[in-house]
């Protein structure tokens, strides 16, 4: 099993085959996109298709769900500015990259290089206007690849100069066959910070999904845990039931960020 681990500037991957005992791989490394060396951007929120998908061009690859850390676009620095401000599609997004699966046997210092990018996901909805970021590792269900995401706004009732921000969680459905195509997108939150325990922390206003669990063992396939972060100081468990069809008119991209 491999997983993606992310400090506060780089993403590392690390391997494991009972999840106690772990080989780090190194930092993974991406090429160039419009000569920017995303190698030197800040990133995180990072998670891995569990098998190879299919990248732009139809061929099987690994895939990459992750979040560039853009100069100027942090929470705390765009919350400064104004509600009409305009979002930088290419700058405050999920991004999707690929790369060729690893060889078994290969060399931590020769891990595959993601050499494809494509913005995935921008933020649009009110409860995301400040940033989105990817959540729960990606789940294949009969919809597509499902992921729950995090999105960041102002706490309401903050003062102007308080700027205090408010974590809640969002859906996101991908297409099984074309995963950079967003089939279903929740245009409101589906988990936000309303009990004690996710109001006061170490964080205050943090819902924060990072685990899936699909409850096959409860024969009810369509039926999710999600594990999320409790204001930066507990882990809570939110129960999901997936719905026999997607709900109509909820895709939240804006034709602009269309790609």
């Amino acid at each position: 099993m491999t997983i993606c681990v992310a400090d506060t500037t780089r993403i590392a991957l690390a391997e494991s085959e009972d999840l106690f005992h772990w080989k780090r791989l190194g930092l993974a490394t991406f090429a160039l996109w419009h000569g920017i060396y995303l190698a030197d951007v800040d990133d995180k929120d990072a998670s891995l298709f569990p098998v190879a998908i299919p990248n732009s061009s139809g061929k099987l690859e690994l895939g990459m769900l992750h979040r560039p850390l853009f100069p100027g676009t942090r929470p705390e620095e765009t919350a400064c500015q104004p509600t009409s401000r305009e979002v930088d599609l290419d700058r405050e997004s999920i991004w999707i990259s690929y790369c060729p699966p690893v060889l078994k046997g290969r060399e931590p210092d020769r891990l595959g290089r993601f050499t494809s990018h494509h913005r995935l996901a921008t933020p649009v909805s009110p409860w995301e206007r400040l940033k989105i970021g990817a959540g729960t590792p990606p789940i294949l269900t009969k919809h597509g690849w499902l992921i729950i995401y995090h999105g960041v706004s102002e706490a309401a009732g903050t003062g102007s100069d308080g700027h205090q921000l408010c974590y809640s969680a969002g859906v996101m459905v991908l297409s099984k066959q074309h995963p950079r195509v967003v089939r279903y997108r929740s245009v409101e939150p589906v988990l936000t910070p309303v009990l004690p325990q996710e109001r006061d922390g170490t964080v205050a206003n943090v819902v924060f999904p990072t685990g899936i669990d699909r409850r096959d063992d409860l024969g009810t396939p369509d039926r999710f845990d999600i594990y999320y972060g409790m204001a930066d100081n507990r882990i809570g468990v939110a129960r999901l039931d997936l719905p026999d069809h997607l709900p109509a008119g909820a895709d939240a991209d804006s034709p602009a960020a269309k790609v």
